[in-house]
């Protein structure tokens, strides 16, 4: 007899559906696992049979035989512990077979008997909604687990012994429930705090409205990473559709705590010296990287060309399509990828080139060689580049308090964003939220500049050589502004500044 449980197996955040086949038949003893295992799924015979004995079920002197089909599908992951176990005590017969047969069940086991939190549960507890299913987890996982639906039966229980109780009616457990939504706290790092810098609060401004890439270029000490720290204060909360995207990245990532969900959006701020597979995912299992981690939310690289070069270049492609694609012999898998960007480096090695009164030893050729280590192709997907200098002795002894604070500009941002989300959803794409997302043949079809506009961007693209990808990003940006300004048309004004922050650099 063959005893069936239901499990998954994760492809990025798909979760694929997995059945677990156990049977005890005579013949020599032997505990044999197959389907593509991994090291941990192999492993877990001996904390299935640990964790069996330790709830005084013992395995008999049997050949036990497991299959995990479909068996060409590579299978990764403590979280097979459970339905193994599950499986077996259904061939056993401790377990009514029928009983199992409307859940879908991850957990891993100790040898105690005890089950143990895993990531992925939450996109796991979706796929058994979607098949009709219930679900089967750890207690620790079960309130994850329940933000599914109401409608889904869940069973969270922090033993085998007392899943086996609930299972045979001797012990019911209470149906988990979803923790609270955490919302965005007002606790954040405010804008109040920055002194001066006005061009670069604008430009903050304007980026957090239109989801725009930001550059910050200045000397160490300027403020770069303070305003880089604020952003999140003045971004709108994630909608309900975000919030499900990346509270699936965060759980296949094992990074939502006790299952508690916030509308915060992701900042996330790796060093310098991560690598390829730390920034944009990979691996031996193939886990989301800081580029996927910061879905819908904020990917900030200080001290941007101590990143090797082929680390930076390696998100030209998430930055591009917002979709970050892992492919190895044996699998290709994909995680979102729709981050904003925001950098800020040095003008030079030594930090300090242009700065009054300094002048490099190296000449022209400090800032020349530093800023080389960042490609073009690069460059060309940052929409926004600016200037951050040094402060003044009067605006660092100015009184603190009296810049503007995030509230405000955070209503703005929220304006602006609430009509790029009605101008495209009136257009037939309600997934667009913001002009950054656009494609090149909405924003040709939708952002008109009226005949000086056009005209004004014509000569400049003409003599800066913009590419095309520079020139659509010059539109979105002025399609931004004119957004903030509460201006149904886009303006000369808002091409000119729009032009003034891409050629600030004298790249494009």
């Amino acid at each position: 007899m063959v005893t069936r449980v239901a499990t998954i197996a994760f492809q990025g955040i798909e979760a694929v559906p997995v059945d677990v086949q156990a049977q005890i038949a005579p013949g020599f003893p032997g505990f044999i696992l197959v389907g593509l295992p991994d090291k941990a799924v192999r492993e877990s015979g001996e904390r299935v049979r640990a964790a069996l004995a330790a709830s005084g079920l013992g395995l008999p002197p049997k050949r036990i035989t497991i299959n995990l089909a479909p068996a060409d599908l590579p299978k990764e992951g403590s979280h097979y512990d459970l339905p193994l176990a599950l499986a077996l005590m259904g061939a056993l017969g401790a377990i009514p077979q029928d009983a199992l047969d409307s859940f879908m069940a991850l957990g891993e086991l100790g040898l105690d008997g005890r089950l143990a939190h895993v990531g992925g549960v939450l996109p796991a507890a979706i796929a058994a909604q979607a098949r009709g299913l219930g679900m089967i987890c750890p207690a620790a996982s079960g309130p994850e687990a329940a933000w599914a639906g109401e409608d889904i039966d869940i069973i969270a229980a922090d033993s085998l012994l007392a899943l086996a109780n609930h299972l045979t009616g001797h012990q019911l457990q209470a149906r988990p429930q979803p923790r609270k939504l955490t919302a965005a706290p007002g606790d954040l790092p405010d804008l109040a705090d920055v002194r001066g810098q006005a061009i670069a609060r604008r430009a903050l401004e304007i980026a957090a409205a239109g989801n725009h890439n930001l550059l910050m270029i200045g000397p160490p000490g300027s403020g770069k990473s303070m305003l880089a720290a604020r952003l999140p204060s003045i971004l709108p909360p994630l909608s309900p559709r975000e919030l499900l995207d990346v509270s699936m990245i965060q759980s296949i990532a094992g990074e939502l705590s006790g299952g508690a969900l916030s509308d915060r959006r992701p900042f996330r701020a790796p060093h310098h010296s991560a690598s390829m597979a730390a920034l944009v995912g990979g691996g031996l299992r193939v886990r989301p990287g800081e580029a996927s981690l910061a879905h819908n939310g904020v990917l900030f690289l200080d001290e941007l060309p101590e990143f090797s070069p082929g680390v930076l270049d390696s998100l030209r492609q998430p930055l591009e399509s917002g979709e970050t694609v892992i492919a190895r012999a044996n699998a290709r898998v994909s995680y979102p990828s729709r981050f904003q960007l925001v950098a800020a480096m040095n003008p030079c090695k030594c930090g300090l080139a242009g700065t009054p009164g300094h002048t490099c030893k190296r000449g022209v050729a400090c800032a020349a060689d530093y800023q080389a280590r960042v490609s073009g192709p690069f460059l060309d997907r940052i929409d926004i580049r600016i200037d951050v200098p040094a402060l003044s002795a009067a605006e660092m002894i100015a009184p603190a308090g009296e810049a503007e604070a995030s509230v405000s500009v955070a209503a703005r941002v929220a304006a602006a964003r609430e009509r790029q989300r009605q101008r495209y959803e009136a257009a037939g794409h309600p997934e667009i939220l913001t002009n950054a997302a656009a494609p090149t043949a909405l924003v040709e079809k939708l952002i008109e500049p009226d005949f000086d506009s056009r005209n004004l961007l014509m000569q400049a693209a003409e003599r800066f050589n913009l590419s095309a990808r520079a020139y659509h990003r010059v539109l979105k940006v002025a399609r931004t502004l004119a957004d903030l300004a509460g201006s149904e048309k886009v303006a000369r004004p808002h091409i000119a500044e729009a032009l003034s922050y891409r050629l600030n650099l004298g790249a494009g």
